[in-house]
Order: structure tokens, then C-alpha cells, then sequence
């Protein structure tokens, strides 16, 4: 037996505002039939066709310390570096910086709420990786 993963979720102060900044890293949507609002203890984006869904949900307690647990992204459209200044203009901060002179790495990003992610190089940019 195995299982499939239904839901990533993110424990968070704001589900409403956090959804939306997920909404523009992803592109994921909300489910039409079940919309979010401001002030709902939680918030739900849904993933393709096979992908998990991303879960919001409305703790009293803030971050504290690192994730143990945390998504690595990969631009579908763009180099790392055009998403990494895409992503800090929808309002991620940049938390460390492993990128590489030689186009290797990748760079590690906060949410507004402080969870980090990582963005990796393009599936393209890996391609012409020597």
C-alpha cells in the first residue's frame, strides 16, 4: 500500500493573506466552489491534476524557529534568478544565498510569514549545465 499526499499545510497566523502570496508563487487557484476569505481560519489553494493541494491554517502561536520541513522550487518559465526577483517583488525576502558563480546553487526565501523555501535552477538551466 502506499499513500498520496492531499494536503501540504502551512500553520500560520494569517491563512488569507499567505494563500494569496502561495497563489502567485504557484499559480495554484482557489477552489471556486469553496471560496477563501479574510478572517476564515483556513485557506486552500488547489494544485493540478495529481498535485498536492496547499492547506492554510489559523494558529495563535507564531514562527519560532526553522522549518522542519520545507519546499524546493523550480521555475517553469524563467531562469532561478528572474523567480528569486520575482518572488521578492510578490513579498518574499531572501533568508541566505547559495547561488553560485558558476550558475550553480540556489537561493533560500522566506514567505511573509517567515517559512523558508528554496528556488533551484530551471529545469532548462540544469539541461545546459555542463
Amino acid at each position: 500500500m502506499t499513500v498520496r499526499i492531499r494536503h501540504i499545510t502551512f500553520d500560520c497566523r494569517d491563512p488569507y493573506t499567505l494563500a494569496g502570496f502561495w497563489s502567485q508563487v504557484t499559480g495554484y487557484r482557489e477552489d471556486p466552489k469553496e471560496s477563501n476569505a479574510p478572517g476564515d481560519p483556513e485557506a486552500c489553494l488547489i494544485g493540478p491534476q495529481g498535485h498536492p493541494n496547499l492547506l492554510f491554517i489559523g494558529v495563535p502561536e507564531g514562527k519560532v524557529v526553522k522549518n522542519r520541513i520545507h519546499l524546493d522550487v523550480v521555475p517553469t518559465d524563467r531562469s532561478r534568478d528572474e523567480e528569486v526577483v520575482r518572488l521578492l517583488g510578490v513579498g518574499a525576502s531572501l533568508f541566505a544565498d547559495h547561488r553560485r558563480p558558476d550558475g550553480t546553487g540556489w537561493a533560500v526565501l522566506a514567505d511573509p510569514e517567515g517559512n523558508e523555501f528554496c528556488v533551484e535552477r530551471s529545469d532548462a538551466e540544469r539541461a545546459t549545465a555542463v
